[in-house]
């Protein structure tokens, strides 16, 4: 009877380390970004293209597999592309996504150089985070 109480305890104390193990995912975050704010409170209003274009490049981080910077560089860059070609944005609006592009522009460009795999991992992970900011200071209508 020990050995079964003993073996339940051992099984329910691995299960609960894997699942914390799984669940220990760091959800990018928001970075605050100089000279970037809201609209009087509100998020401004981006072009459908723009919008697009920053939802595929979050899937792209989300589910790169790549250990390649320039192969995973090359992908967002079309995005990037996507976006610049496609903004018809004006005003502060189109000034307030600039605070934002210019770092992940920036970001895309260093990763295509990296070909060590922690620097490739830290580099993604600070451009989910500027992905995220995107996304908490723009939507579409």
């Amino acid at each position: 009877m020990k050995r079964i109480v003993s073996n339940s305890v051992i099984i329910i104390m691995m299960l609960l380390s894997c699942y914390s193990c799984k669940n220990n995912t760091t959800e990018p975050q928001a970075i605050q970004l100089e000279g970037l704010t809201l609209n009087n409170n509100e998020k401004w209003v981006a072009n459908e293209e723009t919008h697009i274009g920053m939802k595929r490049i979050d899937s792209i981080l989300k589910n790169n597999t790549s250990t390649r910077g320039k192969v995973l560089g090359d992908i967002l860059s079309k995005q990037t592309s996507y976006i610049i070609k496609s903004c018809d944005m004006e005003g502060e609006a189109h000034d307030q996504l600039h605070v934002v592009l210019v770092p992940i522009l920036e970001e895309i460009t260093d990763i295509k150089d990296v070909e060590n795999a922690s620097e490739l991992e830290q580099k993604v992970n600070h451009l989910k985070n500027l992905t995220a900011t995107y996304f908490e200071y723009f939507k579409i209508n």
